[in-house]
């Protein structure tokens, strides 16, 4: 066995009752949605008894899927298994760079509920959908997305998964391109144009934030960026904070180079990813993407004993 990743789940992976069954098992997660309500009182409680409907809306989404990914992870970690590096997608690069200790739980939970007001404030000002482009590669998806009019790929899934986000009635006009190029497409379950230059105002106001005493300490373990692909700078210099603190700020407003993300940890040795949070979406796209790599979810006590049994298999983790 080679090394271990830590996926952290984004937006549009939320469902009613997440997380429910694990911390009801796990004292690490109920720790965590504890600590979750301490910040913004009733998170558990939409997340184990939420809507699909309620769990959609953005202000509601990023808290509540933070939340489950950092019980996942804190799950996992309780029972010996430390990843080598990790990764989010989208929203889920905020709860791997917590995990990671560039910011406590306290404040990284703060840091998720005003990105999440940020980011709706933004598609209000600035109404937006996305669609998941299927069947088709990404510079084919880039032309379409282009000839549509505002519309722009933002989440780079897989090599024949691309997200394109704009306004609504470009997003129509894609939908007839994909169908006569032979692909696909797919509404994402979010409330706006997220990762595109309609987030620009969402991005700014990040900075500021993060540039009023929210900085990120430097990871204690690798923590690959979306934006780049490349681990977020190490060091506790002035220069290295803001570079972190200005990588993450313009994620918002930026794609997701996810199949390069998973290039990159693959590069490190990585082959086994655990996909921590709601749903499955990360585990299907690392299947798609990296040929032999080794994926499982991790969001329920059962899907968490799987996991553990899989690593102790190959000697790792010991209790």
């Amino acid at each position: 066995m080679g090394g271990v990743a830590f996926l952290f789940a984004g937006q549009g992976a939320q469902h009613p009752g997440m997380g429910a069954s694990l911390a009801e098992r796990e004292p690490a997660a109920r720790a965590v949605f504890d600590a979750a309500d301490a910040v913004r009182p009733g998170t558990s409680a939409q997340c184990f008894a939420g809507t699909q409907e309620e769990l959609d809306e953005t202000a509601t989404t990023q808290p509540c899927v933070f939340a489950c990914d950092l019980a996942c992870a804190q799950a996992l970690e309780a029972h010996g298994l430390t990843p080598d590096a990790v990764a989010g997608f989208s929203l889920g690069e905020v709860a791997a760079l917590t995990f990671a200790g560039a910011l406590d739980d306290a404040a990284g939970f703060e840091l998720v509920c005003h990105r999440a007001a940020l980011m709706a404030a933004a598609a209000a000002e600035h109404p937006g959908a996305m669609r998941a482009v299927l069947k088709l590669d990404a510079a084919t998806v880039e032309a379409l997305a282009c000839e549509a009019g505002n519309a722009w790929p933002v989440n780079y899934n897989s090599p024949q998964q691309t997200v394109v986000a704009g306004a609504p009635e470009a997003l129509d006009e894609l939908d007839g391109l994909v169908r006569a190029a032979g692909g696909r497409s797919m509404p994402v379950a979010v409330s706006g144009a997220f990762h595109s230059p309609y987030m620009a105002d969402a991005t700014k106001a990040l900075a500021a934030y993060l540039e009023d005493g929210h900085g990120l300490a430097a990871p204690h373990i690798p923590v690959i960026a979306n934006r780049t692909a490349e681990p977020y700078p190490e060091g506790d210099g002035a220069n290295a904070g803001a570079a972190r603190a200005e990588l993450l700020a313009s994620q918002a407003s930026n794609p997701v180079r996810w199949v390069r993300t998973l290039e990159a940890l693959s590069s490190r040795g990585i082959d086994t990813f655990i996909e921590v949070g709601p749903g499955r979406t990360l585990t299907g796209l690392v299947k798609r993407t990296l040929k032999g790599a080794t994926a499982l979810p991790c969001e329920t006590p059962e899907q968490l004993d799987a996991v553990l049994a899989a690593c102790r298999g190959a000697g790792d983790p010991a209790e």
